[in-house]
């Protein structure tokens, strides 16, 4: 009867099968990464280079992800940290470049913009729909889970952005859309960060008691 009261053990990634669908992720994310930062950099999109920008920290920290997967609870808690600052950063960085193209900077050229949008989403579903069944679990397995839906949310809304660069002829479309997922990247590190700490507290807590 005891066993009923009992917190199920959170999810740490261990299993083959979450290995393996980490892998395919990270090709996915690298691959991107090379096509989107070429692609950004050609259409002078903002939004474009800081998907690419995420593409490329997605596939760090998802390798972290399967380095820390099976180490003690306060090692996959300072991988969490680590994705944690390092999403911080990039958000701080991608907030900071597009404020600097409100004041510097050409309208992007929309159809490449467009185009790769829709490569990034099909990707990003592909990746989201792979780690759909694992995106509860504890710090490390989740700030995978929230990167990758990030970067969905990204894409559709460079794919809007694309669509009103068009019909405006205005560049203020793609540096919105790049100001918002700076807002996104900086709440997915705060939440990321707050779950860590919070695990290595309890960790610390259960090894006095």
């Amino acid at each position: 009867m005891s066993n009923c009261c009992q917190q199920q053990p959170v999810f740490d990634g261990a299993s083959s099968a979450y290995k393996k669908a980490l892998w395919w992720v990270i090709v996915i994310n690298a691959s991107l990464f090379i096509i989107e930062v070429i692609a950004g950099i050609a259409a002078s999109s903002q939004a474009l280079q800081a998907d690419a920008l995420d593409f490329l920290a997605d596939s760090v920290t998802y390798a972290i992800s399967l380095w820390a997967i099976g180490k003690a609870i306060h090692v996959r808690s300072n991988a969490a940290l680590f994705k944690g600052y390092s999403l911080l950063i990039l958000g701080l960085w991608v907030f900071g470049s597009t404020l600097y193209r409100v004041f510097v900077g050409a309208t992007p050229e929309p159809v490449t913009m467009g185009s790769i949008g829709f490569l990034a989403l099909a990707a990003n579903v592909v990746s989201v729909l792979i780690l759909l069944r694992f995106k509860d679990g504890d710090a490390n397995v989740r700030s995978v889970w929230l990167c990758s839906r990030n970067d969905a949310i990204g894409n559709i809304a460079v794919i809007i952005a694309a669509m009103a660069v068009r019909g405006s002829q205005s560049r203020w479309p793609d540096l919105l859309v790049a100001g918002i997922m700076a807002g996104l990247f900086l709440s997915s590190a705060w939440q990321i960060i707050g779950q860590a700490n919070n695990e290595k507290k309890a960790a610390q807590v259960h090894q006095h008691t």
